[in-house]
């Protein structure tokens, strides 16, 4: 059992905004690999984040297509984890509470969360290249259909363009409205807690120094060290999906 320090506790109970910023490390307590894992199965042989590219896809789109739809079954296949349920269980208790994600899967919608940020985001909703307008998965594609590697992308049933990833690539920029309102939101925070991500991956990493520079009190829970270990008011080491439910419990015991 992890003690959490009393004035995080104390501040977690009379913070009126408590911001909650989570990266990778969230949802591969659920199985879900991040980019820097060994991929599995057929695209053992390929890099992950080669495969995140708008020039990718120009180039071959059917496999890149293959590789997001094995994403997003593997997504479907996953449940959220004690992470994902505390921070959905933390938004009861506070008077407001933003939940800021670089994940682009729906685990954290799943464990009860509701206006989701996501910075980089959604498997679940692809759009057309053209028109951009948002498509909607029929789920005619056979289960194990991912194993074949490529699958041709599905076309827009109002222009008949592409149909693309609804997913922010290295080299795209994030979507403007998401980012500024999770800027703001860092800027509010009395409380900010940056959960199981690198903080590496920019524009996204930064917004932990801005909730420092605003004066709120900065939390990182992840496993590994990072860059922001010395910048942060409170570091705590270990798998978020144990920590963040010790960490609700202390500060609001149910007793």
């Amino acid at each position: 059992m992890t003690e959490f320090d009393e004035q995080l506790l104390e501040g977690m109970r009379k913070g009126r905004h408590i911001v909650v910023f989570t990266g990778a490390g969230a949802s591969a307590e659920s199985g879900i690999p991040t980019f820097r894992d060994r991929q599995s199965g057929l695209w053992q042989k390929f890099d992950a984040a080669e495969l995140a590219t708008p020039g990718a896809f120009r180039a071959d789109p059917s496999l890149v297509w293959g590789w997001y739809e094995s994403r997003r079954r593997a997504v479907r296949c996953a449940q959220p984890n004690g992470a994902h349920e505390a921070i959905a269980q933390m938004a009861r208790h506070v008077p407001r509470l933003t939940l800021i994600t670089q994940n682009v899967d729906d685990l954290h919608e799943r464990a009860g969360s509701r206006d989701v940020l996501h910075l980089h985001g959604e498997l679940a909703h692809p759009y057309c290249e053209g028109c951009r307008r948002r498509h909607d998965f029929q789920e005619q594609t056979p289960p194990d259909a991912c194993q074949t590697g490529r699958i041709e992308p599905p076309r827009c049933a109002t222009c008949g363009g592409r149909i693309r990833p609804g997913v922010v690539w290295f080299g795209e920029s994030l979507p403007g409205a998401v980012w500024q309102a999770s800027c703001e939101a860092a800027r509010q925070a009395h409380v900010f807690l940056c959960i199981g991500t690198s903080s590496v991956v920019q524009p996204a990493a930064s917004l932990t120094g801005l909730a420092i520079e605003a004066g709120a009190m900065t939390v990182q829970i992840n496993p590994n060290p990072t860059s922001m270990d010395g910048d942060v008011r409170f570091t705590y080491r270990g798998p978020a999906g144990m920590l963040l439910p010790q960490l609700i419990e202390q500060a609001w015991p149910s007793n």
